[in-house]
């Protein structure tokens, strides 16, 4: 996680996006030392593209929120209850800030080192987990997400072939029912259900 930490540190330089995705458009804060400070990475938005067609049930938690997008657009689009979570807390500062400038204050953003501040349990976990914090915390994300969901909840995650998708599923149907919902350029979108 010391990425993260270290990423905070580094100069600030602002800037505002204009991302069209699932038909709307959204516009963003990003800052140096978060994720995808450029705009929508194309994981996130075809974890978006792919998911918005599922049922989410009434409340989810967006894991590894960085600036917002996911949860944002989500709460956007399918007018659901949305919890936003991240270790970084330049990112959380954006998500807040994102919040507001695409009109969905009713989202709640706190802290949390994966689910170490997170208390009840969700119809749906999104996440695309910061691979490059370590596959520790990636399991952790991914693998604890069943003590957070609902009866019948589901966790949704993107994940590249070349990031260990395939060892990733193998292990993740231990403990899910897994179903690749979509494949497209070794990006792998996958939903499960236990």
């Amino acid at each position: 996680m010391g990425q993260y930490f270290e990423n905070e540190r580094l100069p600030s330089k602002l800037q505002k996006k204009e991302v069209f995705v699932c038909g709307e458009r959204f516009l963003f804060y990003t800052d140096n030392g978060v994720f995808s400070k450029d705009g929508l990475d194309y994981g996130s938005r075809l974890l978006l593209e792919t998911i918005v067609q599922e049922d989410m049930g009434s409340h989810i938690l967006d894991v590894g929120c960085g600036y917002g997008p996911i949860g944002i657009v989500l709460q956007k689009i399918k007018d659901i209850y949305v919890d936003m979570v991240d270790v970084n807390l330049r990112a959380l500062h954006l998500a807040e800030r994102n919040m507001k400038e695409n009109g969905c204050e009713s989202i709640r953003v706190f802290e949390s080192d994966c689910y170490s501040n997170v208390e009840g349990k969700y119809t749906s976990i999104i996440t695309n987990p910061p691979i490059r914090a370590g596959k520790k915390v990636v399991y952790e994300i991914v693998m604890k997400a069943k003590d957070y969901l609902e009866k019948d909840g589901k966790l949704f995650l993107v994940i590249r072939k070349e990031q260990g998708a395939k060892s990733l599923i193998s292990d993740l149907q231990e403990l899910y029912n897994v179903e690749v919902l979509e494949r497209r350029k070794g990006f792998f979108i996958i939903k499960c259900t236990f």
